[in-house]
């Protein structure tokens, strides 16, 4: 990351949304200060109806915010160059189907008024990039979300912009094309350029993002690195050279980097980021009575589980749950392969 002011900026930013005599309906975010600095990689997280989309909508200039302060690379949101800075992938492609891969990335850079020479050359290397060279004059209705979602990418980044601000940038990627993406957001990181991201797989924040804040009912939950959230601190690791044996770690307190030659690494061990999220939340829900996205489910509807109603639990359902690798082994029969 480098050094100078925050490229995004909010101080106690609340957005709330009003019905038609203009009285106060749902506040979608609350109170939200936090900064993203140049360089960084930023997660924002959470459930859905969290606040996550009002809050990129803000920073995109879309909304305003009702209440608090709110800098994109230093000014308002809602200033023409500002925005000539950003480049934003939203969460679903909305991509005009009758053009091709080609002239839909020609299309964005002349709204940013790029030269001919300059759309010529960033198309090339953006298909290049996205692996869609082939497909350059394929209309891109008939496309797969996969496809699509790499022309969505490209777009994106047709400006070389500053700020890049991508809503679910793997959502319908194969494996591979998520650890293209995951390399390029990297890559456009050691650039130098900022990144902030949204994502439902946290297997993917984890991977690739510096600092992550989850929010819940449009307040922040928590906000950190990955280590600094992870990390469990009341529990120790150690780490041995990868010469080391079975004796010297039973010896290991006694005689130490004598016997292996090389210090220990003793670190904390992580937590994984997914079951902190869904501890995150659940602590959330259990201090508000009121959701103002997706609540806590309670159970199928009845006419979806037949007529007469959702059947009662049996003694089994009520049980607490088991391990799933039980559960497992209960499902596959005897002379079935794993």
């Amino acid at each position: 990351m480098n050094a100078g002011p925050p490229v995004i900026e909010l101080q106690q930013v609340t957005k709330i949304f009003r019905d038609f005599w203009r009285r106060p309906h749902v506040t979608a975010v609350r109170d939200l200060s936090f900064e993203v600095r140049p360089g960084e990689i930023f997660g924002l997280l959470g459930p859905n109806g969290s606040g996550k989309s009002t809050t990129i909508k803000m920073m995109l200039g879309l909304l305003f915010p009702t209440r608090g302060s709110l800098r994109v690379l230093g000014r308002s949101p809602r200033d023409v160059e500002v925005k000539r800075r950003i480049g934003y992938l939203p969460e679903e492609s909305y991509l005009y189907g009758y053009l091709t891969s080609e002239e839909t990335l020609d299309f964005y850079g002349r709204l940013f008024d790029l030269d001919a020479g300059e759309r010529k050359q960033r198309i090339d290397q953006l298909l290049d990039m996205i692996g869609l060279q082939h497909a350059r004059r394929r209309t891109v209705g008939e496309f797969s979300k996969g496809m699509a979602r790499r022309i969505g990418l490209a777009q994106a980044l047709i400006n070389d912009p500053d700020l890049v601000i991508l809503d679910e940038p793997t959502s319908g990627l194969d494996p591979i094309g998520c650890r293209q993406v995951k390399d390029l957001i990297q890559m456009l990181a050691r650039r130098g350029k900022t990144i902030l991201m949204t994502s439902h797989l946290l297997a993917d924040v984890e991977d690739v993002c510096h600092r992550v804040a989850i929010l819940y009912n449009g307040e922040i939950q928590a906000i950190g690195s990955i280590d600094e959230l992870l990390e469990e601190t009341t529990r120790f690791r150690m780490t041995l050279p990868p010469h080391a044996t079975r004796a010297h770690v039973d010896e290991l307190l006694a005689r130490g980097e004598q016997l292996t030659g090389a210090k220990p690494l003793v670190d904390h061990p992580r937590r994984d980021l997914e079951q902190f999220f869904l501890d995150v939340v659940e602590k959330a829900r259990t201090k508000t009575t009121e959701a103002s996205g997706v609540g806590r489910d309670q159970g199928m509807a009845g006419y979806l589980a037949g007529s007469g109603g959702v059947p009662p639990a049996s003694p089994k359902e009520n049980a607490p749950p088991r391990p799933v690798d039980e559960a497992l082994r209960d499902l596959v029969k005897p002379g079935d392969q794993p």
